[in-house]
């Protein structure tokens, strides 16, 4: 199937790694110019389609750097994914989470979409439309335990933003989606500092029974394994294109079953 993106120019903000690394070249292979944004951009040499621009996307103007590279490399921007972000998990809870790590989760899991999102739309604007998929997370509306309750929080203003960019800017042409991934098999999740490695060193367990005891813990996959960094990127891919031109303003799950609730 053709996705109609042959020509457009994508941005995508944390794309050395993890989803962000999977969705520059999924993109890139329908035939986008990829603008791909993040600290360290070594992985994304090689990749044909896919420009790397070396941005710190947490600085209150670096989302805005990495969109004026792409009009200056392109001349436009149709497609925006913002999918950088990050967690450190809470072992102490809420009374254990200061006013200084809300701040940084919001600052990485809002603020920076906000900033890329403002400068994006309004070059989309000028262009008489664009498509904007942000990776929101379950843990917007599914809250096992406080181990994510900034991020989780983070998260759910990205949700509740995006439906109101959905509504501001649909007659305008542009639409805006959320895809929320569930627990994803990158570094966030199995690397040496992620969840099971944390839980690991707080619960004094080795990592691959923390990562079981977390598992069984949020309820388990239906379908008994992690998503695929690919899998979200194909996700993001699809709404990215307007092949599915009159959706916006939606949200979709990718989490293997783990949430029961309809």
């Amino acid at each position: 199937m053709d996705l109609h993106l042959t020509g457009k120019v994508a941005v995508v903000t944390g794309a050395s790694k993890g989803i962000g690394l999977a969705v520059a070249p999924a993109l890139a292979a329908e035939g986008a110019l990829v603008v791909a944004g993040a600290r360290s951009i070594a992985s994304l040499g090689g990749i044909e389609g896919v420009t790397g621009v070396a941005v710190d996307l947490s600085a209150p103007d670096g989302p805005a750097q990495l969109i004026a590279s792409a009009v200056e490399q392109h001349g436009r921007v149709d497609v925006l994914v913002n999918n950088v972000g990050a967690v450190r998990l809470r072992t102490e809870g809420f009374l254990g989470t200061s006013d200084e790590e809300f701040a940084w989760a919001m600052n990485m899991n809002f603020f920076a979409a906000v900033r890329a999102t403002r400068a994006a739309i309004s070059q989309m604007l000028e262009e008489g439309g664009g498509a904007i998929v942000n990776t929101a997370s379950v843990n917007a509306f599914f809250e096992p335990d406080a181990g994510t309750i900034d991020y989780g929080a983070a998260k759910a203003a990205l949700l509740n933003f995006s439906k109101s960019l959905a509504q501001e800017f649909g007659p305008r042409g542009i639409r805006v989606n959320c895809v929320s991934p569930g627990p994803v098999g990158t570094d966030l999740w199995l690397g040496d500092q992620g969840v099971a490695a944390t839980v690991a060193r707080a619960s004094g367990v080795d990592v691959e029974t923390a990562r079981a005891n977390v598992i069984a813990g949020i309820g388990g996959f239906a379908t008994g394994r992690f998503t695929t960094p690919e899998e979200v990127a194909t996700l993001i891919t699809l709404l990215a294109s307007d092949r599915l031109g009159n959706v916006t303003g939606s949200n979709y799950i990718i989490d293997g079953g783990l949430i029961k609730t309809t």
